[in-house]
Formats: C-alpha cells, structure tokens, sequence
C-alpha cells in the first residue's frame, strides 16, 4: 500500500487542512475515518463540501486501509478524529511513518493532561502513542506544515506520562 499523510483532527475538514496542509503535501483526495462521523448522513453530505472541491470520503475506520489500497496512485490525506481512530488505523496496516497530531481536545468527561493549547491526552492515549511509537511511528504536535513541530513522545515524558 502506498503511503499516506495521516492527521489527527477533531474539527475534521477546515480551513488549515484545506487550504494549507493539501498545497503543502500535494493532497488530492481526503478520507474522514470516524465511525460515528460515516454513520452520519448529516456530516457525510456536509464533510464533503467543507473541502472546497477536493474530493473527500467519509469511512469507518476499518474500511480506510482498503480503500487506500484501492487508490494507490493518490495523494491521500487521512484525518482521524480521535487518537483511537489513528491508533486503529496503524494497528490495521495504515503506512504512515509519521501521523501529525493537529488538535485533540478533551471529550466531556475525559480526564486528560494538556501538551500544548491544542493536545490533551488521556492515561489510555498516552499508553496507545507509547506502543505505536516504540514500533517505529513517529507523532508529533503541529497545526501548520510551517510550524516546526513538537515530539508528542517528549512531551508526555515531560508531563510524567
């Protein structure tokens, strides 16, 4: 399988994803992988056209790696909405050396710890990016391809996590 750009995202399709980060990495096709959002007929007609005619799939997670399979010879994007929904896409086969982690934001009743104003994480995400990082996968904090970036893996080691 070819390799794609993967992106955890919360907010899914904005502005920064479709204007920056698509120029930037040459994108020519966005997946959403989100179980809850693909069974969404609402976000499934509405994802689409928030990408300002780049083509775009809504999928569930465990449909994402066939269909890039499928799509070999183009320039993906994938956008996760949750930590687990990247974590599932790796653990699954996804080839991605590095996933960008652009805004995670706590969900109502998560006790999570910020890394930095946009990435919070949970005891169980840290245990996730800590498996997938020891595998190879690199994750590091960035919402503009511009922005130098920060190792994920480092900052949890500096929140003790």
């Amino acid at each position: 399988m070819s390799q794609v750009h993967l992106r955890i995202d919360d907010r899914l399709i904005h502005g920064q994803v479709t204007v920056v980060w698509t120029a930037q990495l040459g994108v020519e096709h966005l997946v959403v992988a989100n179980d809850e959002v693909a069974g969404d007929e609402f976000q499934r007609m509405l994802l689409p056209q928030a990408a300002r005619g780049l083509p775009t799939s809504v999928l569930k997670v465990a449909d994402v790696r066939s269909w890039c399979e499928q799509h070999r010879d183009v320039r993906v994007m994938v956008i996760a909405k949750h930590p687990e929904d990247a974590f599932e896409l790796l653990r699954g086969g996804l080839d991605a050396a590095e996933v960008v982690v652009g805004n995670a934001a706590a969900r109502p009743g998560e006790q999570a710890t910020r890394l930095t104003r946009w990435v919070t994480v949970t005891p169980g995400q840290a245990q996730g990016y800590r498996e997938l990082s020891e595998s190879g996968t690199r994750f590091v904090c960035r919402l503009m391809p511009t922005d130098k970036g920060a190792d994920l893996m480092s900052l949890l080691g500096k929140k003790g996590m």
